[in-house]
């Protein structure tokens, strides 16, 4: 684990039972960023996205999409130093 300065993403909408964390794994390790997503008992799926600067710009608009089944509404997005680790995973539910 290393901290960085990178984006905390809360993404809203039809993101659950749709492939959207799966889909965020891939999409993020091909951009080459660090990090991880994980799905909230809210509905939601929260996600840290560290490392160069467009390539998180790319993420957030690929989020805006996510993968075909999804209908994502709307995505919180806020600058933060975080913790994150090597690569990018998938975590437990929160």
């Amino acid at each position: 684990m290393r901290v960085s300065l990178g984006r905390r993403l809360v993404v809203h909408g039809r993101v659950q039972g749709v492939f959207y964390r799966g889909w965020a794994v891939e999409t993020a390790r091909s951009l080459g960023l660090d990090g991880w997503v994980r799905n909230r008992r809210d509905g939601s799926v929260e996600m840290a996205i560290a490392g160069n600067e467009t390539a998180m710009d790319e993420m957030v608009a690929r989020c805006r999409q996510g993968p075909p089944a999804a209908r994502v509404t709307g995505i919180e997005i806020a600058d933060t130093d975080m913790e994150v680790p090597a690569g990018f995973e998938s975590r437990p539910t929160v």
